[in-house]
């Protein structure tokens, strides 16, 4: 069996920036992501125990590395400043790279 090399993205970042998140990702083509509510502790305090809109997402998203570099850009340029968000990227790889 053959695997390719890909990236996964994956960003952590509260809940209120899921849509925005998502609208990057669509903006450059992307339409696979797989989201995941989570809670944790870091430099805002612990999140995930309160109200629905206090809780945090993490997305991940496996792509190919040509379109990684705009979509980081684009989401530190334009979340990092009003919402708590981690991004980190992996290499990863998958065995299907035509869906990706």
């Amino acid at each position: 069996m053959k695997l390719y090399a890909v990236k996964l993205l994956t960003v952590t970042c509260e809940i209120l920036a899921q849509k925005d998140v998502i609208e990057i990702l669509k903006k450059h083509g992307i339409t696979g992501y797989t989201t995941y509510e989570v809670d944790g502790n870091g430099a805002r305090g612990i999140r995930g125990q309160g109200f629905k809109n206090e809780k945090n997402v993490k997305i991940e998203i496996i792509m190919r590395e040509d379109k990684l570099q705009d979509v980081v850009e684009e989401i530190s340029r334009t979340l990092f400043a009003d919402f708590a968000t981690v991004l980190y990227v992996s290499d990863v790889s998958v065995v299907r790279a035509e869906k990706f």
